[in-house]
């Protein structure tokens, strides 16, 4: 049950590592779409998108995909953590392959990543893609 509870509480969006992001994007002047499908016909959901740009920011948990600095292997489990964490690493490859074969751009940032930082790469591609329209 207690597992069963931990799972449940885990939240699908509007993280505190997403919260940070969105605000500092924000603030650099930015708008965009939360928790929105590029792409109607594919069921993905991206965290911010930048629709006539084109470009889909995806925050991604340093356990659930898997972060090559911070992934911790579970102990109790752990063969079908690790395949959990494997799928979730196919299917992040599987929708940045999807998004750019429809002329999306995808950028990938890790929840340990400074927001203000991020957001100023994000800031950077957008200004640049943005530019090229």
């Amino acid at each position: 049950m207690a597992t069963r509870a931990s799972m449940r509480s885990n939240k699908g969006r509007d993280t505190k590592p997403e919260l940070a992001l969105r605000r500092a994007v924000h603030a650099l002047g930015l708008r965009y779409r939360v928790c929105y499908r590029p792409l109607k016909s594919v069921r993905r959901t991206a965290d911010l998108v930048f629709t006539k740009a084109k470009i889909a920011v995806f925050l991604d948990g340093c356990f659930w995909h898997g972060c090559p600095e911070h992934h911790t292997v579970a102990v109790t489990n752990a063969t079908f953590w690790a395949e959990k964490v494997r799928r979730t690493r196919e299917r992040d490859a599987e929708t940045d392959r999807l998004l750019a074969e429809a002329g999306w751009l995808t950028i990938r940032v890790w929840e340990h990543e400074q927001p203000v930082v991020s957001a100023v790469r994000i800031a950077d591609v957008v200004a640049s893609r943005r530019a090229a329209l």
